[in-house]
């Protein structure tokens, strides 16, 4: 689709300036994310009129008969100038408002993106359901787009995607890749879910998994045989696992944890910080593999536990969250109240961070700085 002069120059303005997103809100100036810091891109606010004629420009009849009718629509849109982005619009106090993610032009590799090696290796399961999770804008698309991209440069497999709205566009290379997009070629998660067993496919990426049925259906086919790639917001794995079980009714959520138990093969949660420098972002990621004893955790609902499974369990590729966030600051990578405001536990990562030997210990054998 084609998108209008005048939004066309302020999406271009932001992408200029290196901004991840643009909101536009009327009452405000426009305002962009630039290193998850937010500044307007102006001294004057937006009226009412204006908002609407920016955000009308990018809107089919369609999407404007979607937005009208559920008052939110999710879509994406592309143009040479500045690149794909993700949108959302809704309304608020009755005026519409947007909120548009730039996504880059090309999936980016591992290299690039300072993740746990042990991502790479989850990308070859054969099976089973490996969670990418944390809060909006973390990163979660990102990731999995890499990992997904991992499998296609090194393995003949069929992969389907399924994404509210298509992220990231992905060419087939040694893997042959189907992306669907909600509301577009299918109604619903749940509903395209399915049907995606009987189409062959070898893994399935669910770009969130959001009610009870999407998530039903991601474990059966987690358990049938397919490697299902999905995320959820959720900033621990514990939290993770009791988000799933949550969803379910009582009487069922027996049978569902022995379920989960027996498909989930990690699960990855991510925060993204702001450099020291201001310059750029960097992850902590926690990490949790589905090891024997954690499996029987999940099975028994002794999901507090887990947290200290993570801890010890080094050997296996995991990491705790707060440990990623003390080897960052020991590195010099990002600053003690940024680590502080994100960590699980701030009063115990304060300790840790005021023991010079903790330092030490987080920065491991190799010294390196993994965002350079």
């Amino acid at each position: 689709m084609s998108i209008g002069p005048q939004c066309l120059r302020l999406l271009a303005e932001a992408r200029r300036i290196g901004a991840s997103d643009l909101l536009i809100v009327a009452g405000a100036p426009p305002a962009v994310y630039v290193n998850a810091r937010m500044r307007p891109l102006c001294d004057t606010p937006l009226g009412t009129d204006d908002a609407r004629r920016l955000i009308d420009e990018l809107l089919t009849e369609q999407q404007r008969d979607t937005l009208e009718r559920n008052r939110d629509a999710d879509f994406s849109v592309a143009h040479s100038d500045v690149g794909r982005c993700r949108v959302n619009v809704h309304f608020q106090r009755g005026s519409p408002a947007a909120a548009i993610r730039f996504v880059p032009d090309t999936v980016p590799g591992f290299d690039g993106l300072n993740l746990p090696p042990i991502l790479e290796e989850l990308a070859h399961l054969p099976r089973g359901l490996v969670l990418i999770t944390g809060g909006t804008g973390s990163g979660k698309s990102t990731t999995m787009a890499a990992m997904l991209d991992r499998i296609n440069q090194e393995t003949a497999l069929h992969i389907i995607t399924l994404e509210d709205p298509i992220e990231y566009t992905f060419t087939n290379a040694r893997s042959i890749i189907e992306q669907r997009e909600i509301g577009t070629d299918s109604p619903g998660f749940a509903e395209a879910l399915r049907h995606i067993v009987r189409q062959k496919p070898d893994v399935i990426m669910v770009g969130e998994m959001r009610d009870l049925e999407t998530i039903r259906t991601a474990l059966t086919a987690a358990e049938t045989g397919h490697l299902v790639l999905a995320s959820l917001h959720t900033v621990s794995a514990a939290q993770t696992v009791e988000r799933i079980v949550d969803v379910f009714e009582p009487a069922q959520q027996a049978q569902i944890r022995t379920q989960l138990a027996g498909t989930l093969r990690a699960v990855a949660c991510q925060t993204l910080f702001t450099t020291a420098d201001g310059d750029a972002m960097v992850p902590a990621v926690e990490v949790m593999v589905t090891t024997q004893a954690i499996a029987r955790a999940i099975r028994d609902g002794e999901t507090h536990l887990i947290a200290g499974m993570i801890e010890t369990g080094a050997a296996q590729g995991m990491r705790t969250l707060d440990r990623e966030i003390l080897r960052l600051v020991s590195e010099g990578a990002i600053t003690r109240d940024a680590a502080l405001a994100k960590a699980n536990n701030p009063e115990r990562l304060a300790g840790l961070l005021d023991r010079p030997q903790e330092a030490v210990v987080a920065r491991g054998a190799s010294g390196a700085r993994p965002w350079e």
